[in-house]
């Protein structure tokens, strides 16, 4: 079993930042790969970025790039989701979630095994 805590949500104005932080426990050995996902009311849970638990390869959702930034601290086992420039449309609450299968898609929630309890973001306009 892996464990996954999220922290770092929290209400903030357009164009502001925060940084989003996935601290995992357990037989992260297992890892293949971290993502981040987020949900909004009434809407699908969507891909954000994703990360191989060596800390390489990130890749983003089109609406991710060029302001969110994803990384890992492979000494603390803790990934983190840079959000820059943040939209009112980046309203959601955010998921961290863990996959163990590298043949599993990373953009979909069906490539994750393990999720944290989600942290809300509110941007304000």
């Amino acid at each position: 079993q892996v464990q996954l805590v999220e922290s770092g949500g929290g209400l903030v104005q357009a164009g502001g930042s925060l940084r989003l932080s996935c601290a995992a426990s357990g037989r992260t050995f297992d890892l293949y790969r971290m993502g981040w996902f987020r949900q909004a009311p009434g809407k699908e849970r969507e891909f954000v970025a994703t990360i191989n638990w060596s800390g390489r390869s990130p890749n983003y959702a089109d609406s991710a790039k060029g302001r969110f930034t994803i990384s890992k601290d492979n000494a603390k086992n803790t990934v983190y989701l840079q959000m820059d420039s943040l939209k009112p449309e980046d309203t959601a609450v955010y998921y961290c979630g863990a996959g163990i299968y590298s043949g599993r898609g990373s953009y979909s929630p069906d490539g994750y095994d393990y999720w944290g309890q989600g942290t809300q973001v509110t941007v304000s306009s």
